[in-house]
């Protein structure tokens, strides 16, 4: 795979916005006829759409090498049956499901079944769970599946998910389901890359905010300057400075590298998702992008979201969401007009993903102007600034000799460790500030706990947004025991290395986190970078807490905010080898990562 090149005969809004006709080169895809045929034979009521849809018990997958053209220049991907996203694989509670996959790359390969509860054995992490699928090699994958609602697969290989293995998994309910709906469509978000992903993960090590387009500049200095006066624009320009970190790095990667595709269709080739006059209309969301966090709205309709990470929640209605790799969300909209523009821009507002939804093919509706990106601020960087002696911004007196190490001893923090509010007398606390390895430039001691914060980018935007402290499963816990002990661990990051962690010790150096089979965990995750983390705990529930300790929602990947700190409850009821990481790939193969062990 060579490098993309912006040139003359690729103008830099067509890179970004992608060809009408791109995605998957037609006629050198033998396995993507045979699944198209297959979805037309599907029976009525499976999902509509662009995207093949295999359903059954009994599912045959071939993983192989696919010509693609999203920006004008073709490239080989990684497909499943020959297309991007891979089929939508749709299944019934209760079912045992077989899926044979077969590996015609060179390279090894796996599938992983993104929040699906199954023994361990068939979580597909190679090195964890089993060996991967060697050249050649068909393997099969066999469990019942114990829950419904709207899941995704990918690879878990290298960086094969960036190069275009991905599909949706919709597991329909057993006793019919509670969500009712005239007509669906699944609406996978992703992105892609005409650089070889391995050659943009080396260019993030020798530059971490090489792709930020936002660097702030002179005309931001004297903005900042008519706004706050000379004395705290250079007290505030000097802070960053020394902190070595810029106040607009909010993504790894932007459009400069990424087209950003919805069903595998870049902005300029409209993907379109039909509906008739009265329906009731379900959007599945997924989230399937390897760096890419989007924040989704459907200018001019409302949407009811009803599930969240495959689980129905109280519906809550909102004009936006942001949500990560990993994550999925089930909207319910009652359109009205003809037409209405899917819209989901990046978190650093460089480029979006669009399709529309509309009464006919053809049409299309007004497309919004990106949002201006925001900075992030000082309660992105430091948590909760209350009682702090930080005066005007003055970052002068900060000690950043020993920054490399996690020290922040200028600080007038108060304690190192901020108390969680939910150790219970005599249970175990394992505090991870005792055990920085490495891999950390800087610490927040006075992280922001709140839920009800859309994020960087949402705030205050005069739309109706989603937050964590919005969600509710009905019917509480899916254990009612209170945790027998917590584990605090540390989000980790060192910008210059480009390496994340998990307490600043990279995967390959850590120790696996054991839990004791059956008991019921209290887990503290502590965000001391400035970049939000979708992290994704494979094979057990991760039950969100408010602030105060009561039971919120129940998810299987749970962003983590810059400088805040959250906590939720893990039943240990999976024995074997699971993997913990973030969603956003490069975090993850930097090392934030770790393996926990259920015995």
């Amino acid at each position: 795979m060579t490098e993309a090149k912006h040139s003359p005969n690729l103008p830099r809004r067509r890179f970004v916005q992608g060809l009408a006709a791109g995605g998957v080169v037609l006629g050198m895809a033998p396995m993507l006829t045979q699944a198209q045929a297959q979805a037309r034979a599907a029976s009525p009521g499976t999902l509509t759409g662009d995207v093949p849809v295999l359903t059954g018990s009994e599912f045959d997958l071939v993983i192989d090498e696919t010509p693609v053209n999203f920006t004008g220049k073709a490239r080989m991907a990684t497909t499943i049956n020959g297309s991007i996203p891979g089929p939508t694989l749709r299944m019934r509670e209760g079912d045992e499901v077989t899926i044979r996959v077969t590996n015609r790359l060179k390279e090894h390969t796996s599938i992983h079944w993104h929040g699906i509860i199954l023994p361990y054995q068939m979580d597909g992490v190679p090195g964890i769970s089993f060996p991967g699928i060697a050249p050649g090699e068909t393997f099969t994958y066999r469990f019942k599946l114990e829950q419904s609602g709207s899941y995704w697969y990918h690879s878990h290989s290298g960086m094969q998910e960036l190069t275009g293995m991905y599909g949706g998994l919709i597991i329909d309910p057993a006793e019919g389901d509670s969500i009712q709906a005239e007509r669906e469509h699944l609406v996978l978000l992703s992105d892609w890359t005409d650089e070889n992903p391995m050659r943009v993960f080396g260019k993030l090590k020798n530059q971490g905010d090489l792709y930020n387009f936002n660097q702030p500049t002179v005309f931001d200095f004297f903005r900042d300057v008519s706004t706050d006066g000379l004395k705290t624009a250079l007290n505030k320009r000097q802070m960053w400075n020394e902190m070595r970190m810029s106040p607009t790095d909010l993504a790894d990667l932007s459009s400069q590298t990424l087209t950003y595709l919805m069903n595998g269709t870049a902005p300029a080739g409209n993907w379109t998702a039909l509906f008739k006059p009265g329906e009731r209309v379900r959007l599945r969301f997924i989230n399937g992008a390897g760096n890419t966090f989007y924040d989704v709205r459907i200018p001019g309709l409302k949407m009811t979201v009803v599930q969240a990470d495959g689980l129905n929640v109280a519906p809550v209605t909102v004009d936006e969401f942001r949500f990560g790799p990993g994550e999925t969300y089930d909207v319910l909209v009652e359109p009205t007009a003809e037409a209405y523009t899917l819209f989901a821009q990046s978190m650093d507002r460089t480029g979006y993903a669009r399709g529309t939804l509309a009464t006919q093919a053809g049409l299309s509706a007004a497309i919004p102007e990106l949002d201006p990106p925001q900075w992030l601020g000082m309660n992105d960087m430091m948590g909760d600034m209350a009682g702090m002696n930080h005066g005007d911004m003055n970052m002068a007196g900060m000690d950043h000799s020993g920054m490399n190490t996690g020290a922040m001893s200028g600080m007038d923090h108060g304690s190192m460790a901020m108390a969680s509010g939910l150790a219970q007398a005599g249970k175990e606390v394992r505090h991870a500030h005792t055990e920085y390895g490495p891999s950390v430039d800087m610490r927040v001691d006075t992280p922001r706990t709140n839920l009800d914060d859309p994020g960087v980018g949402l705030r205050n935007n005069g739309r109706r947004v989603l937050t964590l402290a919005d969600l509710r499963t009905p019917g509480g816990p899916m254990d009612p025991r209170p945790a027998e002990r917590e584990i605090e661990l540390h989000l980790t990051g060192n910008m210059e290395r480009y390496t994340w962690s998990f307490d600043g010790v990279e995967f390959g150096s850590s120790t696996p986190i054991h839990l004791n089979y059956g008991e019921r965990v209290r887990i503290i995750l502590h965000n001391d970078t400035m970049m939000t983390h979708p992290m994704h705990l494979h094979g057990m529930w991760s039950e969100l807490e408010s602030p105060n300790g009561d039971f919120l929602v129940r998810r299987h990947t749970i962003q983590v905010q810059p400088a805040q700190r959250l906590s939720f409850l893990v039943t240990a009821d999976a024995p074997g080898r699971w993997a913990w990481h973030c969603h956003l790939m490069f975090h993850m193969d930097a090392g934030m990562f770790r393996e926990v062990v259920v015995s």
